[in-house]
This record gives structure tokens, sequence and C-alpha cells, in this order.
């Protein structure tokens, strides 16, 4: 049977339609943060639609995490998730990057994320953020929460500075898809 290494998960082709055709529904309703179940306030300024490219695991890898294989270790665990995809909104381009993400004993995932926005004209903006991801009980679905800071020297692109970023989404890992909308406040 083929293993599908694309993302670092490895589950056969057969698994992954499977699992792809049970839980694949687009992970984006018409409003995010219904779909968490809280309301995101303020000026919705982007939102992403990624795919991960990427993993690099540490001794211990997300998918027998995920299929509770293996448990986290107390010092928990890391996974660098390389990500790559588009930007629509009030920014718009491509985005790249990674996630260095550390699973705690407890289940929690801490994010830290490095990437760039790369605009349709031309101006690049560093995006940092830091956040949570929560793992739903019964799919292999990670609900994310973020605190975002933008950063460029494009005058064009100043506004980024002036305002609180919070991010929403979410991580289908069967698919290896993310969606992110993002809000400034």
């Amino acid at each position: 049977m083929q293993k599908l290494k694309s993302v670092g998960l490895n589950y056969t082709v057969r698994q992954n339609k499977l699992l792809a055709a049970r839980f694949s529904r687009r992970m984006k309703p018409a409003n995010q943060s219904e779909k968490i179940g809280f309301t995101m306030k303020g000026e919705k300024i982007y939102e992403y639609d990624l795919k991960i490219t990427g993993m690099t695991e540490y001794g211990l890898s997300l998918q027998s995490i995920i299929s509770g294989g293996s448990p986290v270790p107390p010092q928990g665990a890391r996974i660098d998730v390389a990500f790559e995809g588009r930007a629509m909104g009030r920014l718009t381009g491509r985005v790249s990057g990674v996630d260095y993400v550390k699973i705690r004993a407890d289940g929690r995932m801490d994010l830290d994320v490095h990437a760039v926005i790369e605009t349709e004209d031309g101006h690049k903006i560093a995006l940092s953020a830091d956040g949570v991801a929560t793992l739903r009980v019964t799919q292999p679905v990670a609900d994310l929460c973020e605190n975002v800071i933008l950063t460029t020297a494009a005058e064009k692109y100043a506004w980024v500075h002036t305002r609180q970023i919070w991010a929403i989404g979410t991580a289908n890992l069967a698919i290896g898809e993310i969606h992110l909308d993002a809000y400034m406040q």
C-alpha cells in the first residue's frame, strides 16, 4: 500500500480517502467564529486557505499523537509544520511560513507561527503569531486561536501596525488544510 508522506502523516491512501470523505466537509463555514462557538468583532482584514507542505517531527509523530498511539511525554513534543497558500481580503497575496508547534503533555498545542505575506503588488509583510490549537475529540481537526502581529516598512501597508489582530480557524490534519479568518480590533 502506498503511504502518503507529503505532510508527514503516514495514512495509507485508502485511510486518507476515508478520513477525507468523513472529515473534509469544507472547514470554512460562512462565519468561522460561529463554528468555534463565539463571535469575533472587528474588521475582517484577511482569510487564508493553506496547504501543509511538510512536517519535521522530533522523536514523536503527529499521527501517533492524534491516533492515541503514543502519549505526549512530560516535557512535551515539538513539530514544525510548513505551509503555503493564499490570503484574500484587505491583504491579498501569497502566504508561506512555518508553525513551530509545541504539544504539551496535557494535549494543548502552543502555536509559534512565522510567515510572510507577499501582496499582489509585490510588498512583503512579516507575520508572527502565537496561540493555541485544540484537537477535536472525534476528528483529526484542530480549532485555532491566534494573536497576530504584522510588520512591514511598506508605506502602503503601514495600517497593519495600528491595532491588535486576532485570528480563528481550523486545521484539518486528515487532508492537510488550514483555514484562518483574521480580524483587526
